[in-house]
């Protein structure tokens, strides 16, 4: 956040997306820790700390989250909306990453409080572009509360 690493929870099912997003974010030497999970329960289980993530000290709440839509046991439309009602996780920009262009599931997002809506490419170079616009937007000029504290 502004130079201040934080982490980024990455809510992502398919091994391949994960990996594209996570080689890209190493390529541009994004500092933050990155947490991958592989479905929405386990999604919320990290965000409410519970289960294998009960303890805060070694499972910090995210900075950021970088969520799917398509995702197994909890629609990522479900961990949205779970996760901006409660008042401790709310203030968490939460950015779709997803390839849905479908205009309901982009409506549907934003009135479930996403923060952004980010469709992912198929073709590689314009996925790393757009991982480099995400990084360059959201983690070198976007301001958060208390980012200056």
């Amino acid at each position: 956040m502004n130079g201040e690493p934080f982490l980024i929870l990455l809510v992502e099912d398919d091994p391949a997306h994960a990996e594209i997003v996570l080689r890209n974010l190493e390529n541009f030497r994004v500092a933050n820790r990155i947490v991958h999970v592989s479905d929405g329960q386990e999604a919320l289980d990290y965000l409410f700390h519970q289960g294998q993530y009960a303890d805060p000290k070694h499972f910090p709440r995210p900075g950021l989250v970088l969520l799917d839509l398509r995702l197994p046991k909890v629609d990522g439309l479900e961990v949205l909306k779970i996760a901006k009602s409660d008042p401790a996780l709310s203030k968490i920009p939460i950015v779709i990453l997803t390839t849905s262009e479908a205009e309901s599931d982009m409506a549907r997002a934003y009135e479930c409080q996403a923060n952004s809506y980010l469709v992912k490419p198929v073709d590689m170079p314009r996925f790393a572009s757009l991982m480099q616009a995400f990084e360059f937007y959201w983690l070198d000029c976007n301001k958060f509360p208390g980012a200056n504290a």
